[in-house]
């Protein structure tokens, strides 16, 4: 699988949000690059463990901003956010509990995950706070 790229298509139009998306997609080519090398179920376990909490603090930051700012979608918004996080760490637990590498399809699962949230959710997110801020 190849590597995610951050570009302007994927700019949400905010330094900091933008700036936890980067970080985010280096963390998801760190765990493809993981399985591509074969490295073993520790190490792969605790680069998704990473990107999880990564996100999950993403989640964080981006809702803090919303609240500060009045975002009419706060809720809706929020309750992606809470989904997202399950998901993942349901499929982190999958992977876990049947001592199994991380496989093709779940890579393919977190990278649609992480771009369609950043290409729908996120996008009106920041244009909202280009007006509010």
């Amino acid at each position: 699988m190849k590597d995610l790229v951050w570009d302007y298509v994927l700019s949400v139009g905010n330094d900091e949000i933008d700036d936890d998306h980067r970080r985010l997609i280096e963390l998801f080519n760190m765990l493809n690059h993981s399985v591509t090398a074969g490295d073993g179920q520790e190490y792969l376990a605790a680069v998704l463990d990473e990107l999880i909490n990564c996100t999950a603090w993403h989640f964080s930051h981006e809702e803090r901003l919303m609240l500060k700012y009045g975002y009419k979608g706060f809720a809706e918004h929020k309750a992606e956010h809470q989904d997202l996080v399950k998901t993942a760490r349901e499929l982190q637990q999958k992977i876990l509990k049947a001592g199994k590498l991380v496989a093709t399809d779940d890579l393919e699962f977190l990278e649609h995950w992480l771009t369609e949230h950043i290409l729908s959710a996120d996008m009106k997110l920041g244009s909202y706070l280009a007006e509010a801020m």
